[in-house]
Order: C-alpha cells, then structure tokens, then sequence
C-alpha cells in the first residue's frame, strides 16, 4: 500500500504508465486536466435516490469540478453506471459517514461550508464571492440540509427562482449551481488550476485506469527499477 501511495508522485512511473497510452490519449488527459479544479467541492448529504448521486457525479466531471463528498450517515450509496457514464473514472469520490466528519475534514483543508436553501437569506449564485475554497453541500429535494450543518455554515447561496415552485430537484440544482460558479472561476484571476503534485498524481491514475493488467504491468516496473 506504501509502495503503491508513493508511485502517485513517482515521476518515472507517470513515464512508464504514459508509454502504454496514445499520444492522443495522453494530450486528451492534459487537456481534461488543464480545466480541472480543487477549488470548489460539492458535497451530498444522505440523499437518497441513487440516481440523484450519479448525476451530480456527471455534473462534477463534465465542469471540471475534481472532488465529490458523499455524507453516508443515513443511506448506504452505491454508483449507478449507466447514469454517471463513466465519470465516477474521472472524479473523485470522498466518502463520509457523519455530517461532522465531513466538515471537520473540509474545514482542515481550507474549505468554507457552503449551504444550498432557498429557504434563509442568502446570496444569489451571481453575488457569491468565489474567490476562496468553498464547499458547496446539497441536502434533499423534500427535506433541505439538516440543522446541523445549516448552523455550522459559513455562507448561504440560492437559485434564483421566479415561479410557484421553490425548489428544485437535487441533481437540477447542483448542475446549475457547479455551471454557474466554474465559468465565474475560470472568467476570474483567482488561481484555481491543480498544482503540479496533483497533475501528476491524476495523471498517473488516470493512466493507470486507462491500461489492463495494471498490476502486472506495476510489477514490471518495479522489477525493472530494482534491478
């Protein structure tokens, strides 16, 4: 397990792995990469529709957005393929079992805690301020966010909504929220690319997840480099 968290940042690795893929793969896996981010993570609170998780899932990774959390204090979650198509390849997903562990870890890493509600005063998704890590948490269709986390969050942000309905489905809201605050990221001067260590560590995996056989193939690559 040691030898295997080190080969993420192990740059004859990435060299080895990449000499089994295409140009045209390895420049599509740049380009991809160039238009990633960290800077904002969505996290899902115990929702429970399976189908809900794997389109916010779809929606992370055809945005750019890196990191997904998945609260799983009440419901046991599992991906639905046929409606993620493939991102969960692509996308990185954190797995909790408390509303607190959740927080607690993203707070460690610099993360505001962003609630979704169209229930409190809070900021139109044009008016909030992107220029620091936010993680933007959905909660239920029917339900919302629990009060826990509502009273823990640093910042509120809405939908603007002009019909009788207030709200939206999950999937609708993250998709058009994560729209909204990646194009107003990439249209600003904040610096919200991945660092140098985190290109190669996604590189290297998605690479490897590219390649059959991958640990033969890794256990060749030792081989060679222990000789």
């Amino acid at each position: 397990m040691n030898n295997l968290k080190k080969l993420f940042s192990d740059i004859g690795y990435l060299e080895y792995v990449e000499g089994f893929l295409t140009e045209s793969r390895k420049q599509r896996f740049l380009e991809i990469l160039n238009n990633r981010t960290k800077h904002f993570t969505v996290v899902m609170e115990d929702v429970y529709q399976l189908h809900n998780t794997s389109a916010v899932m779809r929606s992370c990774e055809v945005f750019g957005v890196q990191d997904l959390c998945v609260i799983e204090q009440k419901f046991g979650k599992k991906i639905d393929k046929e409606i993620a198509l493939g991102a969960e390849k692509w996308v990185d997903i954190h797995r909790y079992n408390s509303n607190q562990n959740c927080i607690d870890d993203l707070r460690s890493k610099g993360y505001r805690i962003v609630a979704t509600t169209p229930h409190v005063k809070a900021n139109y998704l044009e008016d909030f301020d992107i220029t620091e890590p936010a993680a933007i948490f959905f909660g239920t269709e029917k339900s919302g966010l629990s009060e826990d986390i509502m009273e823990q969050a640093d910042a509120f942000i809405k939908i603007p909504m002009v019909g009788f309905t207030e709200s939206l489905n999950i999937s609708v809201s993250a998709a058009i929220t994560i729209q909204n605050l990646t194009t107003r990221l990439r249209n600003s001067s904040v610096d919200w690319k991945l660092k140098d260590e985190e290109l190669i560590e996604k590189r290297i995996d998605w690479g490897r997840k590219s390649i059959k056989d991958i640990d033969f193939v890794t256990e060749r690559y030792f081989e060679a480099k222990n000789k």
